[in-house]
């Protein structure tokens, strides 16, 4: 059985702001990337069920580059989004109203080749730029 991370944060936005700032191409290349030297040149989303949806994530200095993917296994607009990645894994991300904002919690099956503790630190690091985006848009 694999081992399941999970990363919260919280939003001061609406959850309608929230859902489209995580679904929408336009934003997503905007805050997909676990630090500054890293960005996300493209990305594309069919957000429905068996939908697709990928996103490049480079390194600025063209080191490196990698698509990130994944179909969908459930769309609940404002309130949940469950995908499977292409190597099998799943992950599920939650968007609940609390007070004036959105609490967004994403729970996914870890990978082995890297630990538990790289992979939660960089997924949090996205997470944490999604928040800085989302709370950035006017």
């Amino acid at each position: 059985m694999s081992t399941r991370i999970t990363i919260t944060t919280y939003v001061n936005k609406p959850v309608g702001d929230v859902w489209r700032c995580w679904t929408e191409p336009e934003h997503i290349t905007q805050w997909n990337a676990a630090s500054a030297d890293w960005h996300c040149p493209k990305a594309s989303n069919d957000l429905r069920i068996g939908g697709t949806f990928s996103a490049t994530m480079a390194a600025r200095d063209g080191s490196a580059s990698f698509d990130f993917g994944g179909v969908y296994d459930d769309v609940l607009p404002n309130q949940r989004i469950a995908y499977t990645m292409a190597d099998g894994r799943t992950c599920e991300v939650l968007f609940a109203e609390e007070d004036s904002g959105t609490l967004v919690t994403e729970s996914f099956d870890a990978e082995t080749q890297n630990s538990v503790e790289m992979q939660r630190a960089g997924w949090q690091a996205i997470l944490d730029r999604f928040k800085a985006h989302a709370e950035a848009q006017g």
